[in-house]
């Protein structure tokens, strides 16, 4: 009788122990759960504005002249001198943050960056984020070496090509509406984590030419020499700031300013001063008509 009454004591206490167990595992994934919508709730509400007055700017270092590191150990180019100019304008302090072009979806959807601004292509990708206005007028060309015998686009046929990792040419060469059927033509089309990367296996003879944006690549052979830009271009796109998907609000701010700046002037001198004025559209109506207006006046 004695060893009955244990055993449905221990019985009993083992049973409360499951249902205690339970219910803890029932709270710790209620609590789980409750804390990831937290976490997605807090990521949602920074990408409203910049927080705390600090911009957050995702850019890659090694992608000059719209975001690369120079002599002096410091953070610059044509992208960043424009978003400090916007902080400048807002009272904000920029937060430049280097991120690695492959994460640059992660980083932004998790609010670690509030926008990418960095020779960012909207071209394609229209649906996928909220854009500023488009500020540049880009094309994505081919940069061999001189003396490679390569011409044209035809001349690529068996050769390798490389180009970087999750950028708008590598798009652009698998995608079956846009160059694909060229690409499929080469020996091999080869990924680099950047484009400084790249140059150096050109430099070797690894890699036969690069797929690139052509401002980089003026960029690039700029300080190199035996390299050239092939006349036939792959495409026509263009650059603007790219925003979570929805975040209209600091999208809007960032346009009033860009605005601001086109007409004080400070757009343009940036343009000239990384000689990029050839290929800015922001602004380039405003200007045209200007100077129409100026040749009209002086031919009265």
């Amino acid at each position: 009788m004695k060893k009955e009454f244990v055993s449905v004591m221990l019985g009993a206490a083992a049973a409360a122990m499951l249902l205690s167990g339970c219910g803890s595992k029932k709270a710790e994934t209620e609590a789980k759960a409750e804390t990831e919508a937290s976490v997605e709730t807090e990521a949602a509400e920074k990408t409203t504005t910049a927080e705390e007055g600090k911009f957050v700017v995702g850019f890659d270092a090694e992608y000059p002249p719209y975001g690369y590191m120079d002599e002096s150990g410091e953070y610059t180019g044509f992208d960043l001198e424009l978003a400090q100019a916007v902080c400048d304008l807002e009272g904000w302090e920029l937060v430049k943050t280097p991120i690695d072009w492959d994460s640059k979806d992660m980083e932004l959807n998790s609010g670690s960056i509030d926008c990418i601004w960095n020779g960012f292509t909207m071209t394609g990708r229209e649906e996928e984020y909220t854009w500023s206005v488009p500020y540049v007028d880009n094309s994505q060309v081919i940069v061999t070496a001189e003396a490679s015998g390569i011409d044209g686009l035809e001349g690529l046929a068996g050769k390798t090509v490389g180009v970087q990792a999750a950028s708008a040419a590598l798009t652009l060469l698998e995608d079956e509406e846009g160059q694909k059927a060229l690409a499929d033509t080469f020996g091999a089309l080869q990924q680099f984590s950047d484009y400084n990367s790249a140059f150096v296996e050109l430099q070797a003879g690894s890699i036969d030419a690069i797929a690139m944006d052509v401002g980089v690549a003026q960029y690039q052979i700029k300080s190199r020499e035996g390299y050239k830009i092939l006349e036939e271009t792959l495409n026509s796109e263009q650059y603007a700031v790219g925003f979570k998907k929805g975040n209209q609000e600091l999208a809007d701010i960032v346009n009033a300013d860009l605005e601001t700046l086109v007409e004080n002037g400070t757009f343009a001198e940036l343009a000239e001063k990384y000689e990029l004025s050839d290929m800015v559209c922001l602004g380039a109506e405003e200007a045209e008509a200007d100077t129409e207006a100026a040749e009209t006046e002086a031919a009265e």
